[in-house]
């Protein structure tokens, strides 16, 4: 999806200073029991139109194969994250009340060479199966997100990925 040069740019990104501890949404206070991680989020601006355009196209093709979802487009921005020894992200869905109510597809997109950690697994319950999604760098997985999902603790090294909603009227 992007090229090495690409995923080292959007890796320069990262802001120390920019970062917040992640939180699940709806909530304003941290729940370590069931993600622990770090984001910032990369601006909708002309500068990233790169980004978000392609990562939309890309929506728009997979959801015109498979899923066939009323869209309208990113209604947030799109989130760097960052997984360090011991971060995670347990069972959950991207989809939900309130302000996550319109989301209809997830994406994740692999920034990190598979090499530079252990763990840290994206995986999918399916059928009361464990999936494992492919971890090689610059691959992007296109889910809805009434999917059950989660990121396996990392055990060393550092994980980078975006991750993105895209949203749509709400189901009927």
């Amino acid at each position: 999806m992007f090229l090495p040069h690409e995923i080292e740019k959007i890796i320069s990104f990262w802001n120390d200073k920019l970062t917040i501890k992640a939180t699940i949404s709806g909530d304003e206070k941290y729940n370590d029991d069931l993600r622990k991680s770090s984001v910032m989020f990369i601006d909708n601006i002309p500068e990233n139109d790169w980004i978000y355009n392609k990562l939309a196209s890309l929506a728009i093709n997979t959801n015109n194969e498979r899923y066939w979802f009323d869209l309208l487009g990113f209604h947030q921005e799109l989130q760097l994250t960052r997984y360090s020894k011991g971060d995670f992200f347990d069972w959950h869905l991207d989809f939900g009340a309130g302000e996550i109510s319109a989301r209809k597809l997830s994406m994740t997109i692999q920034l990190s060479d598979p090499n530079d950690y252990e763990g840290g697994d994206l995986q999918f319950m399916v059928n009361k199966e464990i999936v494992t999604a492919p971890r090689e760098k610059g691959t992007i997985v296109i889910f809805p997100s009434f999917i059950m999902h989660r990121v396996t603790p990392i055990t060393k090294g550092t994980r980078q990925s975006i991750v993105g909603w895209v949203s749509g009227p709400p189901y009927r």
